[in-house]
């Protein structure tokens, strides 16, 4: 078999593929190192059964057909993250992740032998949702140009599926989180700028009053779900994939150990996140296995990943921010 997995060098991408190698699946990586590291899949080298093609999905989708003909899967993993730079730079989101995943779900219909194509979207599209844990069928309250280019792309796939008979499914990821995550950019993701502060000896910049939880999902969890979500028979369902709990902020601090800094509550950001994945486990075998505090400890054994990232203080989050906090806060 031959999978293709666009955006393979990324904190997701790059363990989907180390799962597709484990099973002998030939695999093809797409990528144009955006936020991908190389180095992600340094481990794979000499694994015959990988190939890594330096190429940008938002450019054409021409030179991507010659990929795609002998595909039995697709992974669509490939996209712009975050919050703060897609309120800066909502062009550039929209040419990756709507004009990209285009490009892709056009490929894709040169394959004929395609078993599946699973997309990434995000559970950002359920916004500040009303109902917890929250269902695949919770209405949509997008909030920021990041979350709408997620949605966006989601519909999309869905309605390539329908209209050209592509074997779609679409899942939505809860705060994923594990090794590889990112380590540079702009104001990220909790524990890349958690683990950082604790190497530096710095304290804990916890927003609001620490109470808010959020679905952690260990990364071994994440894409063992993608892959039982591309063996089902059913096409075009949207899938959630979460830990089966949600964990507040201040806990996590207290299985990392350490002082506290609190900052203000960021606006459009749901006090809880906590996904309903009754529907993944009825359409498949697929269970979550990593723990909360497994999976903090897993992160706290590869601590060192985190010793070149940026360490964010009150005052550096504050002006990285101020855009966020125009552009939501209610005037």
């Amino acid at each position: 078999m031959k999978a293709i997995v666009t955006g393979g060098c990324g904190f997701i991408g790059s363990h989907l593929v180390d799962l597709l190698l484990d099973m002998n699946i030939s695999t093809l990586v797409l990528d144009n190192f955006s936020s991908g590291r190389p180095e992600n899949l340094a481990h794979q080298s000499h694994n015959e059964n990988l190939t890594i093609v330096e190429l940008d999905i938002s450019e054409s989708d021409v030179c991507m057909k010659q990929y795609f003909t002998d595909a039995d899967y697709v992974f669509h993993l490939a996209a712009l993250a975050d919050i703060v730079p897609s309120i800066k730079d909502p062009d550039a989101y929209f040419k990756s992740n709507v004009i990209g995943t285009m490009n892709v779900i056009q490929a894709a219909r040169c394959a004929p032998s395609l078993k599946k194509l699973v997309y990434a979207a995000s559970a950002s599209c359920y916004g500040v949702p009303d109902e917890f844990p929250t269902k695949e069928e919770a209405e949509i309250r997008v909030e920021y140009p990041y979350a709408l280019t997620k949605r966006l792309a989601e519909e999309m796939v869905l309605h390539w599926g329908k209209v050209y008979d592509l074997p779609v499914n679409s899942t939505r990821f809860f705060n994923a989180y594990g090794p590889r995550s990112r380590t540079s950019g702009t104001y990220g993701a909790v524990f890349g700028v958690f683990l950082a502060q604790k190497l530096a000896g710095k304290a804990y910049t916890v927003v609001g009053d620490g109470e808010q939880t959020r679905d952690f999902t260990y990364i071994s969890d994440i894409v063992s779900g993608i892959w039982a979500v591309a063996q089902v028979k059913q096409c075009n369902e949207i899938m959630n994939i979460g830990s089966g709990g949600t964990y507040s902020i201040n806990k996590l601090v207290s299985l990392l150990g350490g002082e506290v800094s609190y900052i203000p509550k960021r606006p459009g950001e749901p006090d809880c996140t906590f996904a309903d994945i009754s529907k993944i486990k009825q359409l498949t075998n697929w269970l979550p296995q990593v723990s909360f505090e497994q999976g903090v400890n897993k992160m706290l054994s590869h601590i060192d990943y985190w010793k070149n990232a940026p360490v964010w203080n009150e005052e550096s989050i504050a002006v990285e921010t101020k855009e966020w906090f125009d552009a939501l806060s209610e005037k």
